[in-house]
């Protein structure tokens, strides 16, 4: 194992499961340097849920940014530590999507 790829899985907090389409997408966010750690919370079955992994940043938080997960029929909370902006995690979140 690479140490690039060692030190990115220290960095996603696994406390709760991850919803499987999820994982990938947050193993290459925390690849990135800008971003301290994700800590995935409570999943929670919903309807809506369905097709490719959306990922929607809601309100900022002490150290970063709250975001919701959808995929897999349910959704997830997300707590992303970083000093970026929105629109920044914004724009990574797509590009982790997308790969």
């Amino acid at each position: 194992m690479s140490f690039r790829l060692r030190t990115a899985k220290g960095k996603l907090k696994i406390e709760h499961s991850i919803l499987d389409d999820l994982r990938p997408v947050l193993e290459r966010l925390v690849a990135r340097e800008d971003i301290r750690s994700i800590i995935p919370g409570v999943i929670r079955p919903v309807r809506d849920a369905k097709g490719p992994v959306k990922i929607r940043i809601t309100v900022p938080v002490q150290n970063g940014w709250k975001a919701i997960a959808l995929a897999n029929g349910a959704r997830q909370e997300l707590f992303v530590s970083t000093p970026m902006s929105e629109e920044g995690l914004a724009a990574a979140i797509k590009e982790a999507i997308a790969k």
